[in-house]
């Protein structure tokens, strides 16, 4: 556990260096650009500051383009959605469903990226919001994509034992698995 919370600090701290040099950047450019969304981020950071409001900006923010395709967009999005982690409190939004939602579109984007990274944000998230079923399953998927299909099974049983819900999502995705598929939910189970 220790161990888990010296990441976790390590990954906080890297966001907000990076984040602070992405303000300074921000602030030197000229503000034509309409593509910062800097308005609706302090909007939200002043009023509210809940994850409801940053998963709808962010959500958003992805329907301007498909990140897969666009390095822009999916470093845009990837900055953003560390600038949410970094100002939602996980002792305060852990049961937080739109909280959870963030942390894993994170580690989903950032595994586009650096797998090792994205592995670190899934335990971030699982660590964090151990109730919702959906954490387990997308981890899950992060570790069958890589190939690593014996840590993906644990993770899911894991997830069983440890009360996560909905069991049904659990039990679909662990029947998935042993069916040998590579999608552990199809859209409609989603």
């Amino acid at each position: 556990i220790t161990s888990i919370m010296n990441r976790v600090r390590n990954l906080k701290n890297k966001y907000r260096n990076e984040e602070n040099i992405t303000d300074e950047f921000n602030y030197t450019k000229i503000s034509a650009d309409t593509t910062d969304n800097s308005g609706t981020v302090n909007q939200i950071m002043m009023t509210a500051n809940n994850p409801e409001d940053w998963l709808c900006f962010l959500l958003k923010l992805e329907k301007k383009g498909v990140p897969q395709m666009d390095v822009s967009l999916l470093n845009r999005l990837i900055g953003r959605y560390s600038q949410a982690v970094t100002a939602l409190p996980a002792e305060k939004y852990s049961q937080d469903e739109s909280y959870a939602r963030i942390l894993v579109r994170f580690a989903e984007l950032k595994a586009l990226q650096d797998p090792e990274e994205a592995r670190d944000q899934f335990h971030l998230a699982r660590l964090n919001c151990k109730k919702f079923a959906f954490v387990h399953v997308a981890f899950a998927q992060f570790e069958l994509s890589q190939e690593n299909e014996k840590k993906c099974k644990q993770i899911l049983q894991k997830a069983v034992e440890c009360a996560a819900v909905p069991l049904e999502l659990l039990e679909t995705a662990l029947q998935n698995l042993y069916s040998k598929k590579k999608q552990l939910l199809s859209d409609e189970e989603k």
